[in-house]
């Protein structure tokens, strides 16, 4: 559904007179706690009353102390919280006729006409029946003097929103489920501490992770990881696997690799239904091989901890569509689900998606399993380099380009140092094995720097000329940007530059136009999560404290608004929105009434370019005096700490993947551009950046994008 994307369409918002409940239902996910703050905080924002349901569907049932009003204080320090503070329960009252009557009057009784239900298919699933049987439990709680006839007509209909908190990612109809980002994070902790000493002793490790009927877990960190081999359910091995993947771990072992890494969904099954267990590929690769196999169930490691930044947003944006939802119901409206599609919070038929998620499972149980896509191409030479400042992830592009690009039958090579390695000669074929390891390392293996193409394009096409090269794959920020579009400029000049180059943006800044996604800003917005999180437990002995925080991002605040909401701050300070005094005053104003309360905790986020006056010490020292007897300040300046570290699940996943479909996007223009015995591309779509727009990955012409760019500040945002 379309909708206005401003200030006015919230304005004009009302839930007066509404009540909504909020539960959660079915097994616990990291985020759960971000959506249940997200809806009670949006319910009252737009003056709705917000009521707890604790225990999910018992509690629901049973009633009494387990239904609350919520306010917006109870939803304070939720955020970083794992799990879900108002319980979830299994409830096989709720799936009988009297358990959902006894529910349905607990309802009336308190006005609750709209229900948001965080949970998997079945928590969704019984949401939407007791919705199709509520009019006929009205009429059987008037039958036993329950409640009178003006009852029913006040409450005739039940509203119903779902959101889908799992950690295995098996929910048809939306891209990642609550959950499912920082059960990976759990994963991929583990796995890099396994490589450290299965590399010190020549170990082969088999590691199972969760998902009993989705290998989403499974398949994600092993391409997180650079796993030797994975095994999952919706795609069981080809009969004679076994000798398979012994060969390939062999291979890898002769290799010099000192490690092997098999990565288990706990659901794997063979072509015969049979499991797959851990134990089974262990006594397996013992048996053939001899090599010293050791295995590892994470188990519900994979369920706890802090939910990860992406959780704490997608739960945000997720709880405030759900209010929105709810306030623009009527009564005929079907139940919807708030999914994620690309980068957008949308709404679906709930039921639909219900069903295409048991279809899988169906689909699955009559062994309709999917064919492996084996890719296919032409030989040609294609060169990959990172521009710009290093951002994480940017490693797992370039392997995910590399091994991409040889089964399509490419030679690929590999540019040192961005383009002033270009222009200098660094360049080198790189082969499958070169790129080994590298998904987890952070930073650039290829070096990158700031240089531009403009003053050497000569030197540029003598390298193209050498090399032989036919397309260019451009991994960075908006230096690579720029010199995408430089060397399009240079065409007219030197001919070596009709050929296909393509972008994938990467940089912390998350600046570059064309795209609301970058890799490397998802790690950086962890690496701020988690330091605010551990700056605010700090002050848990301290009363009264404001912290004032500096992002990077240079113009664009990005990391200061995002991270401010992952991180409950209080105020973000950024560039795109011009602040003055008064603003500093009110926000002063605002916390210290918060110190009032038994919330004597505040954060301030301040985007480093904000504002030339209105400095980070600026803001510490006026607030410092401002409040004054009421609370003191502390700053601190994160600097290079969010451009470092290992790539997150996210980053990885991110850059593999779009990775893989710039690589599949030259292959096609190399075919198309290939005429003659020789490549020529000299078309404004031979040159694109490939973003994240919304719900899809899209190649957009580089110079189509110039209208939306702002070039008077962003250059400087790296």
């Amino acid at each position: 559904m379309a909708r206005p994307d401003n200030k006015k369409f919230f304005e004009n918002l009302t839930g007066a007179g509404k009540a909504i409940a909020v539960l959660t239902s079915g097994g616990d996910a990291q985020g759960m706690n971000a959506a249940v703050r997200a809806v009670v905080r949006m319910g009252i924002y737009v003056g709705a009353k917000v009521y707890f349901i604790h225990e999910g569907y018992q509690g629901m049932v049973d009633g009494g102390d387990n239904i609350k009003e919520a306010t917006w204080e109870s939803v304070s320090s939720m955020l970083q919280v794992g799990g879900t503070v108002i319980g979830s329960a299994r409830c096989k009252e709720f799936r009988t006729h009297e358990g959902r009557l006894k529910a349905a009057h607990n309802l009336v009784q308190r006005g609750i006409t709209n229900l948001c239900v965080i949970g998997g298919d079945g928590s969704l699933t019984g949401a939407n029946l007791f919705r199709e049987e509520w009019s006929g439990l009205l009429n059987e709680l008037v039958q036993q003097g329950l409640i009178d006839e003006d009852a029913v007509q006040r409450y005739s209909a039940l509203h119903i929103v779902g959101m889908v908190g799992s950690i295995d990612n098996d929910f048809c109809g939306t891209d990642m489920t609550i959950g499912t980002d920082s059960a990976l994070h759990r994963i991929i902790e583990v796995v890099d501490a396994i490589m450290t000493t299965a590399q010190s002793h020549q170990r082969t490790f088999v590691l199972e992770v969760m998902g009993r009927h989705c290998g989403y877990l499974a398949l994600v960190s092993a391409l997180a990881c650079g796993a030797d081999w994975v095994l999952i359910p919706e795609m069981p091995p080809e009969d004679g696997w076994e000798e398979k993947m012994c060969e390939k771990l062999s291979a890898n072992r002769a290799g010099m690799k000192r490690l092997n890494i098999i990565i288990v969904a706990e659901g794997a099954i063979d072509r015969n239904n049979k499991p797959i267990t851990t134990d089974r590929v262990k006594d397996l690769v013992v048996r053939c091989l001899g090599f010293d196999t050791r295995v590892t169930i994470l188990g519900h490691v994979q369920r706890g901890g802090t939910p990860s930044a992406f959780d704490r947003i997608l739960a945000s944006r997720m709880g405030v569509e759900a209010v929105l939802a709810l306030l623009e119901t009527t009564a005929n409206t079907p139940a919807c689900v708030v999914s994620l599609c690309g980068n957008q919070a949308v709404r679906l038929p709930l039921m639909e998606c219900v069903q295409m998620t048991q279809q899988v499972q169906k689909a699955m149980d009559e062994k309709r399993f999917e064919e492996a896509v084996k890719l296919r191409g032409s030989n040609f030479n294609v060169a990959v380099l990172n521009v710009g400042a290093p951002a994480a992830g940017m490693n797992a592009a370039v392997r995910s380009a590399v091994r991409v690009g040889i089964s399509e039958g490419h030679k690929m090579f590999a540019i040192n140092d961005g383009f002033e390695g270009f222009y200098k000669g660094q360049i080198r074929e790189i082969k499958w094995g070169d790129v080994g390891g590298w998904t987890g390392q952070g930073g650039s293996l290829l070096g990158t720097k700031r240089t531009l193409p403009a003053k050497h394009v000569d030197k540029i096409a003598e390298q193209i000329r050498k090399y032989n090269l036919n397309a260019l794959l451009i991994i960075g920020g908006f230096e690579a940007y720029l010199g995408i579009m430089e060397l399009l400029a240079a065409r007219g000049t030197y001919e070596e530059f009709c050929l296909p180059m393509v972008m994938v943006p990467a940089t912390v800044s998350n600046n570059v136009p064309g795209s609301d996604l970058s890799i490397g800003a998802d790690t950086a917005l962890n690496a701020i999560t988690d330091t605010c999180d551990r700056i605010k437990q700090s002050a848990s002995g301290t009363k009264r404290r404001v912290f004032i925080i500096e992002t990077m991002g240079g113009y664009c605040g990005y990391l200061a608004s995002v991270g401010g909401l992952a991180a409950g701050a209080d105020a973000a300070y950024i560039y795109e929105e011009p602040f003055d005094i008064r603003d500093l005053q009110s926000n002063v104003e605002h916390l210290t009434e918060k110190m009032k309360t038994s919330i004597q905790r505040g954060l301030v986020l301040r985007n480093e370019n904000c504002n030339d006056n209105y400095t980070t010490d600026f803001i510490y020292q006026l607030y410092s005096e401002e409040g004054r007897g009421v609370f003191d300040c502390r700053k601190n300046v994160l600097g290079h700490m969010q451009q470092g570290g290992a790539p997150s699940p996210f980053d990885r996943n991110f850059g593999t993947k779009i990775s893989a479909k710039a690589m599949q996007w030259i292959s096609k223009k190399l075919t198309e551009c290939y005429r003659q015995g020789r490549v020529f591309a000299n078309t404004e779509d031979s040159a694109c950046l490939l973003g994240m727009r919304r719900r899809a990955l899209v190649f957009q012409p580089v110079v189509e994008l110039k209208p939306e760019t702002d070039f008077v500040w962003v250059e400087c945002s790296e």
